[in-house]
């Protein structure tokens, strides 16, 4: 098991600058609200006031003779063609026709020559409507005698799962301590920098083009040609960079399906963006989770069962909600031996913003309830909490009761670097009142290992066309670069692959032209594109090679490329007649080849001479995955990362303010690519769950809308409020990744808020099991401890 770097490599597993860094740092760098058309239009969106109405009529006449509107749009003019993100739950359409089912949702769409007017236009347009008793909890959509929000989904049920794997009632008879206990969390935004956007061209070829702020170009591009009836191949959708996704930008949505629309209808650019309370009211973050856990354990801490009931209050619409209440059970099967769990997860539909995907997608506050729970039973069996975890913990080779193969797992590794980096031994239960240390354990799937949709689709297409004088490999992928850091690893990928200095690449990304690519969710780029990517790489060198290898009369297996030269590993032949011709082809050129070495790019230009220009495809989707059960495909992925956590804090007794001291995580990333980045995205993971743990949650008054929409009062946090954070590098080695490599972008959040919890009970003897903790929530719990 490797800690530290694995030598060996030019250009992975170093420490790369981003590749987008100077443009972001400079201000060149262009994001959608820096898009300009000649002849753009502006939209915007009229929006219910109202949870839950009937829609008895649309007037949209006097908002019509507004000087400067050119087109207004209701479902009259789109059609109800229904979408969503799971076909087995398209509950969507681009407007409402009938009745409404939360505020914000969608009735028309204006286009005028500025925003101003479009939006002047669109309070115009006046609507009628019958207010209908609306719900907003899951209890109160699920009671009987309930308004039913979809016709089709009686009982507001939007999605259930029941599944169990083993005997948990008769493991539960084998156990010595049995426990139950009620986590909840609350609705979260993700508070991305950059509210949602697009610019949506249609041509007169009858082709419609789409820049948007987007995690999932291929999604939207598929969502959009359904709805809008066009050929897939006649829309095309463009990524430009993005302030930031973590889920909710994960889909198409209906600001984008309405300015593709009135592009159609105008034959004119439409340009539309979400403001902040907007994106509040679009929503499609962290659902709001209630787990009712139930462990069962030996005495001597063997884990022997776990029953798992948990409900989902997922607002109006179903969203990523299908997948979200399968993987709030699933994904407990890892990284513990538990050879018995039950889980019945509801998915209940509410008069609220849709809920969908956020980083950790379905796992968080699952993850939070049962580390804080395993804590608990350490501490009633006498066992130090990482005691009771490596006792429990899989190895590489396991598989989880429901299927879920561990080929690799540096969990042991995690749980020993974060005791040791923290001084968890020489400061547990040593800390003065009011201090406190905890720890937790996280684990998640390296990539979602189907798609959305059937299909038998690659998840990753790629190709790599050298340059005509072979000095520069461009990678063209459809993946979408959203801040995280892909396309450099891409970039440092092809770099290795092929045997070049990273300098000597360069990526293009994010557009559907370039390739198919799901996109960026479920931790799945480096591993699944990553793989395309090598394998585009791998088949340009080889034919470089192939071409060489019969110039040179050399065999190929007796060559490689290294650091942009070609390796002979026996005699050196003689490549006077390649380098002269090389050097007569550019003449005039500065940077002519010198040397008793042959240039990659030498090689690449005889290459092209006798084939052409030099195009490598690579391509990637996993081979057979997880069990035959119903469910089986949420949850399983071509590899598993996994984290452990140290937080230190301090909690003011008097008034309840906790105060996070520091941090110490640990993460197996399989391989890392790029060191840099795998650090940057665990503290990232670490300063959203210290957020989710401590002060976020959507409010909403008690006619469902949202208090506080805007960053101002939806707080997160701040460098000011980040602790030192020591992020340790663990490196398993995973068989399915390429080079090696697997996830980090969204493991790393499942244990910090745990690993919080376990701390503020240390600190104050406390157990709190509802989130956020603010500091009335604590001071009460420990105004409660005193008054027993």
């Amino acid at each position: 098991m490797e800690r530290y770097t694995m030598s060996g490599y030019d250009v992975i597993n170093t420490r790369a600058p981003r590749l987008d860094a100077p443009d972001k740092a400079t201000g060149r760098a262009k994001y959608i609200d820096d898009l300009r058309m000649p002849g753009m239009l502006f939209g915007a969106l009229l929006q219910s006031p109202l949870a839950h109405a009937k829609i008895l009529n649309i007037d949209a006449t006097e908002a019509r003779r507004l000087s400067g509107v050119k087109c207004i749009l209701t479902a009259d003019d789109t059609g109800m063609v229904q979408y969503g993100v799971s076909p087995a739950r398209y509950d969507e359409t681009i407007f409402c026709k009938e009745k409404v089912r939360y505020v914000g949702d969608e009735i028309a769409a204006v286009a005028a020559v500025d925003l101003e007017t479009a939006q002047k236009a669109v309070s115009l347009i006046k609507v009628d409507y019958e207010e209908l008793p609306a719900v907003f909890t899951p209890e109160a959509a699920m009671a009987e005698g309930a308004p039913v929000i979809h016709d089709d989904y009686p009982g507001n049920l939007c999605a259930e799962v029941h599944q169990e794997f083993g005997d948990v009632e008769a493991a539960f008879k084998e156990c010595d301590l049995i426990r139950t206990d009620t986590f909840k969390n609350k609705r979260q935004d993700a508070a991305f920098l950059e509210p949602n956007g697009c610019v949506a061209d249609y041509d007169h070829m009858g082709y419609l083009t789409l820049h948007t702020s987007t995690q999932v170009p291929h999604y939207v591009q598929r969502t959009v040609a359904m709805v809008l009836g066009l050929p897939v191949g006649k829309v095309r959708v463009i990524k430009p960079y993005v302030g930031g996704g973590f889920g909710p930008k994960a889909a198409a949505n209906p600001m984008e399906l309405a300015a593709s629309l009135l592009s159609i209808k105008t034959g004119r650019p439409i340009k539309m963006n979400y403001d902040r309370e907007q994106v509040f009211l679009f929503s499609r973050a962290r659902h709001q989770f209630t787990h009712v856990l139930t462990t069962g354990v030996k005495k001597d801490g063997t884990l022997l069962a776990l029953k798992n009931e948990c409900y989902l209050e997922g607002g109006a619409y179903a969203s990523f909600g299908i997948a979200t209440v399968y993987y709030a059970g699933s994904l407990l099967g890892g990284p513990y031996k538990l050879p018995n769990m039950k889980y019945d997860g509801y998915r209940v539909y509410t008069n609220k913003p849709a809920c969908g995907a956020q980083r950790g997608h379905g796992g968080v506050a699952a993850r939070a309830a049962w580390e804080q729970q395993l804590d608990v039973i350490a501490e009633e069996l006498g066992m130090d909490p990482i005691e009771l975890r490596l006792k429990n913990m899989m190895s590489a080779g396991d598989v989880t009761c429901n299927d879920l193969n561990m080929s690799s797992l540096g969990m042991k590794e995690c749980i020993e670097a974060v005791r040791d980096g923290s001084g968890w031994t020489e400061k547990r239960g040593k800390t003065p009142k009011g201090k406190g240390i905890g720890m937790a354990c996280g684990f998640f799937v390296s990539g979602a290992g189907y798609p959305i949709y059937r299909s038998d689709t690659y998840h990753s297409t790629v190709s790599i066309k050298l340059s005509e004088d072979g000095g520069t490999a461009h990678v063209y992928t459809g993946a979408a670069e959203i801040g995280q850091g892909s396309d450099t690893t891409m970039a440092m990928i092809a770099a290795e692959a092929l045997g070049v200095p990273l300098d000597q690449v360069s990526i293009s990304s994010g557009d559907t032209e370039f390739g198919v690519d799901l996109g960026a969710y479920s931790s799945r780029q480096t591993l699944m594109t990553g793989h395309a990517t090598k394998m585009a790489a791998e088949s340009v060198k080889a034919q470089v090679l192939e071409v060489l290898s019969q110039a040179l009369d050399v065999p190929i297996e007796e060559m490689d490329v290294k650091k942009g030269r070609i390796v002979f590993k026996k005699t050196k032949p003689d490549f006077e007649l390649i380098r002269t011709r090389y050097i007569k082809e550019h003449r005039g050129w500065k940077d002519q080849p010198i040397g008793d070495e042959l240039t990659f790019r030498e090689a690449a230009r005889v290459a092209y001479l006798a084939r052409g220009t030099i195009v490598g495809t690579g391509k990637y989707k996993p081979g057979e995955l997880g069990g035959k059960f119903k469910g089986a495909a949420v949850g399983t992925s071509p590899a598993y990362g996994c984290s452990a956590q140290v937080v230190q804090l301090s909690v003011d007794l008097e008034t309840g303010k906790v105060s996070v001291d520091r941090m110490t995580d640990a993460h197996d990333c399989g391989f890392a690519i790029n060191r840099t980045s795998v650090e940057a995205q665990m503290e990232g993971s670490l300063s959203m769950g210290l957020g989710e743990a401590m002060f976020e949650e959507v409010k909403f008054d008690e006619k469902g809308h949202v208090l506080n929409a805007n960053l101002g009062e939806y707080k997160i946090p701040t460098a000011l409020d980040m602790p030192p954070i020591d992020a340790i590098i663990v490196e398993s080695n995973e068989p399915n990744g390429p080079f090696g490599a697997k996830e980090v972008g969204e493991g790393a959040i499942m244990p910090t808020i745990p690993a919080i919890l376990n701390a503020v009970y240390d600190a104050t003897g406390v157990r709190i099991w509802e989130l956020p903790l603010t500091p009335e929530r604590v001071y009460m719990a420990l105004k409660k401890k005193k008054e027993r």
